[in-house]
């Protein structure tokens, strides 16, 4: 049974995985170091995990497969559950693939290198809501993918 996982601690788009996995009866889990609010609804869980660094990520890798959605940003996670078969979307909408995911993870050490090294740089591009709307479509197409 196809299900999303969501690393939640900093996930902007939260209530658009809600209407999606609403809308498609999918289960949804929401993976947490702190408590985050959800829906009463049956098919909307929270996994509350500790405050051990990597944990949440943990235990999303932990149980991520070939029928599940991962929403995270993290790109090491990303990584650990592509590794597992899942599909695994960015909040911006854009998904992490197989090709793709060497290639991020690769930048990421250049950004943190040059961190390290007192650079000045800037961060991720402020959450538009193209990247909103992006998601919405990512997430409902990996879904139906899912289904046939």
């Amino acid at each position: 049974m196809t299900a999303i996982l969501v690393d939640a601690d900093a996930c902007p788009v939260k209530d658009e995985v809600y209407k999606v996995a609403m809308r498609r009866e999918v289960p949804v889990t929401i993976v947490s170091n702190s408590p985050i609010r959800i829906p009463a609804h049956p098919l909307i869980g929270r996994v509350l995990v500790s405050d051990r660094f990597d944990a949440a990520d943990d235990w999303i890798a932990g149980r991520a497969g070939a029928r599940d959605v991962v929403v995270t940003a993290d790109i090491l996670l990303a990584d650990r559950c592509l590794k597992a078969g899942a599909t695994v979307i960015a909040p911006n909408g854009k998904p992490f693939t197989a090709n793709s995911i060497g290639n991020a993870i690769a930048v990421r050490a250049i950004m943190a290198d040059l961190r390290a090294g007192g650079d000045a740089i800037g961060g991720p591009p402020p959450f538009s809501k193209a990247d909103r709307s992006r998601f919405l479509s990512a997430l409902d197409e990996a879904l139906v993918r899912l289904a046939r």
